[in-house]
């Protein structure tokens, strides 16, 4: 039923991870710039999981 119980991709997983990563780099920017690295190399090496993957069909 229009896609209600189909499963999420690896792909569509890993950007969903990198898009909330790069979020709260976002947030934590003002009040934390150490750990705001930290979570922008994070969401870099999710960047290049997604880049390896071979192309969605």
């Amino acid at each position: 039923m229009f896609g209600l119980f189909k499963k999420k991709s690896e792909r569509e997983k890993l950007q969903e991870q990198y898009a909330d990563l790069m979020q709260e780099a976002h947030k934590l920017s003002t009040t934390n710039r150490k750990l705001s690295d930290q979570k922008v190399f994070d969401a870099n090496e999710i960047a290049k999981k997604i880049d390896a993957l071979p192309p969605a069909q």
